[in-house]
Parts: C-alpha cells; structure tokens; sequence
C-alpha cells in the first residue's frame, strides 16, 4: 500500500521539516510535494511527487515538460501543472534578476556565463539576443527562436527589430547544442554572416555569436569566425 501523509511522523512532513529546517534542507520530492499540496485518495502528495520527478531524469527536462506531459502523472490536473509550471518560471526570472545586478558585458564569458542556466538541459535549441547599449550594458534579453538553426528561422528581421525597439548600440547572438558539443556547424557560420551584413547596414554591430554546450562555449569571434565571414 502507498503510504500517506498521514501516516508520516508529523516532525517528518515536508512542510514541518521546511518550518524547522529550511527549504535547502529538503528533497526535490519534498519540495515539489509542498506545491501539490495534497495528493489523491490513494497516495500522499509524497508519491504524487516521486512519480512526477521519475518520469523526468532531470530537473532541467522536467522545467521544459509541457503542461501535457506533467498532467499525465496521476494525481496532478491542470490546476497543479500550471501551478508547478509557473514556480519553475519564477524560478527563472529570480535567477535572471539576480545575474542581472551587474549586467555588463566584458568578454564572451560574462555573456555565456548570463545565460547559460536557462539554457542548461533543453532539448531544443534556443536562440538569445543580449542588446546592449554604448557601455555595454544589457538593455534586454529575448529568447528570439526555438528550433534547428538556419537562415530561414533566424531571420536578422527580428533579431534587429528588437535592437531598433530598444535603441541598442550593439548584440551578442547565443544559442546552445543541446548535444553538448559547442562546435559550429555551417548553418551557426551561415546565419552569423547575414546577421554581421544586416547589423553593419543598420548601424549596430553584432559583437559575437557565442554557442554554448555541456558546462562549455565557443566564441566565433575568438575562433576568428567573425575575420572570415565579413
């Protein structure tokens, strides 16, 4: 039988250990069955939570899980897969809040180090723009695309509309491999080049296109990419 919370120590509950130890103190189950808060007739908000975090490997997948595959879990509706879906989101936005404190760009690894928790463990590949002003100073972030790169998604239409909307002086390009290998392929050096001739028409350079991979980056400009596609 499925033990409830019930019949759980009260000193042992998720939310008492919380109270007396802190949220650093508890389990990933713990914790996401604190945002359930309740469970079904047949299981505890505890097991709820260990069959949703077994059907993701990661925390990284499980942020990027649609609210489809989250519902498919039994005991959670969309009610606690919107909920769930948006804690993660705020999650992001606070870590966001905080790397941008000090949002200057001096070199290609305060660019990548800016993004690279957002991007760690997706699945896909998501293009970023950083636009920043004279100083170098980030005005905006934007996820512009999600998807395989090439020229015909990554138009430089809208990665320089939103340089125009917010009267940005410059933009690093990054997107990742979610394979984890950083190495560029010809379509990354192809929509580099359009990017650099657009950016060059406009008047507002694009200072790099950096591609992040497991725990490491490359800079096309550092590679001498940018010398060979002027």
């Amino acid at each position: 039988m499925t033990l409830l919370i019930r019949d759980v120590p009260q000193t042992e509950r998720p939310r008492e250990r919380f109270i007396r130890e802190g949220a650093k103190a508890l389990s990933n189950q713990e914790i996401v069955a604190i945002l359930l808060r309740t469970g079904t007739k047949q299981s505890s908000a505890l097991h709820v939570a260990s069959t949703l975090l077994s059907q993701f490997p990661t925390l990284a997948m499980f942020s990027e899980a649609p609210l489809e595959e989250i519902q498919k879990v039994p005991g959670i509706g969309m009610a606690k897969a919107i909920e769930l879906s948006a804690a993660i989101e705020l999650g992001r936005r606070i870590q966001r809040e905080t790397k941008l404190v000090r949002p200057v760009i001096s070199s290609p690894e305060d660019a990548a180090e800016l993004v690279s928790e957002d991007m760690r463990g997706l699945q896909q590949e998501h293009f970023v723009a950083l636009y920043l002003n004279t100083k170098n100073h980030v005005i905006k972030q934007k996820t512009l695309f999600i998807g395989s790169l090439n020229a015909s998604i990554v138009h430089p239409r809208e990665v320089f509309k939103e340089a125009l909307q917010s009267s940005s002086a410059s933009v690093i390009c990054l997107h990742n491999h979610p394979s984890g290998d950083p190495s560029p392929s010809p379509e990354d050096i192809s929509v580099t080049k359009r990017l650099r001739q657009a950016g060059a028409i406009l008047g507002i350079e694009l200072l790099d296109h950096i591609i992040v991979g497991d725990g490491c980056f490359i800079s096309l400009k550092e590679r001498g990419f940018f010398a060979t596609i002027s």
